[in-house]
């Protein structure tokens, strides 16, 4: 069984949230794929990695670079780093059955967006019927995550 979780994006952006996840991600010696709904955001995470903070970068690689980077960029299917954990950011979807070969899928979605809690929600269902482990994550006011389901 997996582990899915779903943070749900209501006082911050995906650039702030998503660095820190993924240094977890590497701190575990995991591998991840970030898989983002369109070209255009993984031009913008791949420029954001590296600098996102002046003492820091996310070493990552994406279409027509070096696969076996520890995160790798797609708004594809596709998965060379072979990875423990897939984040799902800004419209990128998977099929089911994708999930069940990884240790944990993470979907993280804007709270403004009404598609994107639609397709939350529906992921949501589908990962439940199937077994998986999912909660769900908001951050509370003073900007920490809370876990509600």
């Amino acid at each position: 069984m997996t582990e899915v979780l779903f943070y749900h994006l209501e006082r911050a952006s995906l650039e702030s949230v998503l660095p820190g996840l993924l240094e977890k991600t590497l701190e575990r010696g995991w591998r991840a794929v970030v898989r983002t709904g369109s070209q255009d955001q993984i031009e913008a995470l791949d420029g954001h990695l590296w600098t996102y903070r002046d003492d820091s970068f996310l070493p990552h690689g994406a279409t027509g670079e070096d696969a076996n980077q520890p995160v790798w960029l797609t708004s594809g299917d596709d998965a060379p780093n072979n990875p423990q954990i897939l984040f799902l950011v800004g419209g990128g979807q998977t099929e089911l059955a994708t999930v069940g070969g990884l240790d944990r899928c993470v979907m993280i979605f804007d709270g403004n967006d009404e598609e994107a809690v639609g397709a939350a929600r529906g992921f949501w269902k589908e990962t439940a019927a199937a077994g998986h482990g999912a909660t769900y994550w908001k951050q509370s006011e003073a900007g920490r995550w809370e876990k509600q389901a």
